[in-house]
Parts: C-alpha cells; sequence; structure tokens
C-alpha cells in the first residue's frame, strides 16, 4: 500500500460542462486522457486531490466526473478547491457519494493513513485590506485547526489547495498553524503556468517543507508520499 497526492484535475464532461483546459496553454492538450493513463496508484493505495476536482456547477453535472474518478484505482480522499463549486454541505455531498465508493471528504476532519494522519482544508490568501477575505481566511484557519484537532495521530500532514506561501509571501495565519501543529510537511495546488516559476516546492520555511501537487506541475501523475 502506499500514499500519493495530486491536484487541480480539472475535469469536465464535455457534454454538460463546456470548459476546454487546452485555453490554458499546450500542456494540458488531452490531459484527461493523459490522467488516466499516468494513474499510478494501485487498488489498495491511497490518494489525496487537493481540490479543483471538476469544473461543475451541480451534482448532475458532477456526476461523470466522480465516475471518472471513482473508477480509478484506489481509495480517493477529496478537499475543495476555489473552482468546486460543486460543493455542498458534508452530509449532502456524503449522500451523493454513496454511489462512489472509493470517494471520500476532507473537510473539517481527517484520517489516517498508516498511523499518519491526513490532515487539511481549502486554505486562502487574503490582501491587505480586504476585510471579506479577511473572514473567508479566518474560517479557513478554523477549519484547519478542526482538521488538526480530530487527528490522534503523532505524525500529521497537511493537504491544502490555496499555497500558503508564494513566492516571498507567506500566509502567516496558515502557516503560524502548521508551525504550532510541528507539521512538518504541506503539499498544496493551485499553481499553473507561469505560477510554476514562483511556487515553493521541496523547500522548508519555518520548519514545514512545501510540495507543489498541481496535476500540470506533476505531469499529470500523482506524487507518492508514503
Amino acid at each position: 500500500m502506499a500514499l500519493y497526492v495530486t491536484a487541480d484535475l480539472h475535469l469536465g464532461n464535455a457534454e454538460t460542462v463546456d470548459k476546454p483546459m487546452e485555453v490554458f496553454g499546450r500542456l494540458w492538450e488531452n490531459h484527461i486522457e493523459r490522467l488516466k493513463a499516468n494513474w499510478c496508484v494501485g487498488e489498495k493505495d491511497t490518494v489525496v486531490i487537493a481540490g479543483d476536482i471538476s469544473w461543475a456547477m451541480d451534482f448532475k453535472q458532477l456526476a461523470p466526473d466522480f465516475e471518472f474518478i471513482d473508477k480509478l484505482p484506489g481509495k480517493k480522499i477529496i478537499l475543495k478547491g476555489n473552482h468546486d463549486y460543486w460543493w455542498s454541505t458534508m452530509s449532502k455531498l456524503k449522500d451523493f457519494a454513496k454511489n462512489y465508493s472509493t470517494i471520500s471528504f476532507l473537510h473539517n476532519n481527517s484520517y489516517e493513513y498508516e498511523g499518519v494522519g491526513i490532515c487539511g482544508t481549502r486554505g486562502w490568501i487574503t490582501e491587505p485590506g480586504q476585510q471579506s477575505d479577511i473572514k473567508v481566511l479566518n474560517r479557513e484557519v478554523g477549519r484547519l485547526k478542526a482538521s488538526l484537532a480530530s487527528c490522534k495521530a503523532e505524525e500529521k500532514i497537511v493537504f491544502l489547495h490555496y499555497p500558503p506561501v508564494f513566492g516571498n509571501i507567506e500566509c502567516k495565519e496558515i502557516t503560524q498553524v502548521l508551525a504550532e501543529n510541528n507539521i512538518k510537511t504541506c503539499y498544496y495546488g493551485h499553481l499553473h503556468g507561469y505560477a510554476h516559476r514562483l511556487a515553493v516546492h521541496d523547500e522548508e520555511r519555518n520548519g514545514t517543507r512545501f510540495f507543489l501537487a498541481s496535476a500540470d506541475f506533476t505531469g499529470f501523475t500523482p506524487i507518492r508520499i508514503l
């Protein structure tokens, strides 16, 4: 068994969601076929998918994308990204996912893999003076704390969608929580294209080593963690 991570699948069934990713560059050409071909996760493995799962707006549009994910080998633990507009309450998510036995959600909770905690939330980055953003950020900080508090494992890995560090920018509200909880490793997504150049990848900041897991950054191949 093994633990993997990926992010930003940006799935979209052509019949229901008109969001071809090729508009973001040649790197995204045939990306769904490449995801399937490069899926190195085994049937007994677990993979965390760190947000931006699908362009779907509701569960009806989402169904073909969850069918695609569910048929891929392995157990999938999904957290919310900024483009996951279909995301709803946990009760509604669980009810919808009853038909997809390999999919579960990381939201105010945690999981364990071989004694290692799997914790996380979407995350956020705020700018000075943006009071509405501060409210959202505070909610995400609370969700991260709730996820960590729910986990009894001594060693924990945190998964976020938004980068808590980006170039010289740091979301101190998030990184402080990581430091206070002695988090040694954090994986995140969200960054594409030119932003890859500013990503903090395989680099330690304040005791936490950060890794970018966006699918286009990793060649549409999940990263093995454990």
